[in-house]
């Protein structure tokens, strides 16, 4: 198998079997706190080393170094959706110039599928007023297109936290319309050290519940003044003029670390097969393992891998992330 990566240019990872050749996925990383520059490309990975799909994973960068700057509002590469067969977004928080914009928007005008994590409910914040794209802010009022991109395309906008985020991890409990669903095929003992947030999706198939627990491992103790909330879910956003619509799939957790626990990586595996109605494809014992070195960091506020080119992260052995790098607070947005 084959992986390359354009110097300077987006990530890709590139299979040469599996069902997904011929297949364009492309990731778009970019939050503040949880390591979507961690989590994205390993799921890349996955999906290109066992799958044999097209990976194409965009940062937001330093637009002076070329090195991967988390919650950065620039993205370089966003032309790489106008052959994806599917967007995966893990967002926060972002204002691209229009010139990226509009490729993002009309990946969304073309009815292709979407797959959000955590904080894409609220991918899009500040884009100025006088931008066409102003409507796809979180808090956008207008009743053309309210509350933005989260609330539209993934049916949910930022609402807030459920419970104590890094003193509380989270048990995804399967509902009985999940264990009937493609997605939760094979899927057992799904454990996230994310803590909880607030479910109330809307016009959507409820799948898992989330139960904060008391503790940072699987077996701590359920909270017992939090009962479950909807934590994944499946639904269609509209597009065209003929009333079609694009499937979609959504979950409030993905932290880095989360990729660690087989059952939650298994569900976003056979998540996006779903969303590309490969559902065919899923099987119990579907290959979900993580490929090369993973090295995820503790997600916060107050620390991501510096100085790392998305070109350092090519190839199937390359460390996600390199541990010599150093350490840096988030910068403020400039």
């Amino acid at each position: 198998m084959l992986s390359t990566s354009l110097i300077g240019g987006p990530l890709v990872y590139e299979g040469e079997r599996g069902p997904g050749r011929g297949k364009h996925l492309v990731f778009l990383s970019g939050d503040h706190e949880y390591r979507s520059e961690e989590t994205l490309p390993a799921l890349a990975r996955i999906l290109a080393y066992h799958y044999g799909f097209k990976c194409t994973v965009l940062f937001t960068v330093d637009p002076a170094s070329g090195s991967i700057l988390p919650g950065n509002s620039n993205m370089p590469g966003l032309e790489a959706l106008e052959t994806a067969d599917l967007m995966i977004v893990f967002l926060r928080f972002q204002a691209f110039p229009d010139e990226q914009m509009k490729h993002f928007v009309a990946y969304l005008e073309r009815g292709g599928p979407v797959v959000g994590l955590r904080t894409a409910t609220h991918a899009f914040n500040e884009i100025p007023a006088h931008s066409p794209y102003a409507k796809f802010n979180t808090r956008y009022e207008g009743t053309d297109y309210p509350f933005g991109f989260g609330h539209q395309v993934l049916g949910q906008t930022w609402v807030g936290h459920y419970g104590t985020n890094h003193q509380q991890s989270t048990r995804l409990e399967t509902l009985p319309a999940g264990l009937s669903h493609p997605i939760f095929r094979g899927v057992k003992d799904a454990w996230v050290q994310s803590g909880g947030y607030v479910g109330k999706p809307v016009e959507a198939e409820v799948l898992a519940l989330a139960q904060p627990l008391n503790g940072m491992s699987p077996d701590s103790p359920a909270d017992p003044n939090k009962p479950p909330m909807p934590a994944a879910w499946t639904r269609t956003y509209a597009y065209g003029t003929e009333g079609q619509r694009a499937r979609v799939f959504t979950s409030l957790y993905g932290a880095s670390v989360d990729l660690l626990n087989e059952g939650y990586r298994r569900t976003l595996v056979n998540a996006c097969l779903w969303a590309l109605t490969m559902e065919n494809e899923i099987m119990p014992d579907s290959p979900v393992a993580l490929v090369g070195p993973y090295y995820p960091s503790k997600f916060s506020f107050g620390g991501y891998r510096e100085q790392v080119k998305p070109e350092e992260l090519a190839g199937w052995t390359s460390p996600i992330m390199p541990l010599d790098k150093p350490v840096a607070p988030i910068p403020k947005r400039r």
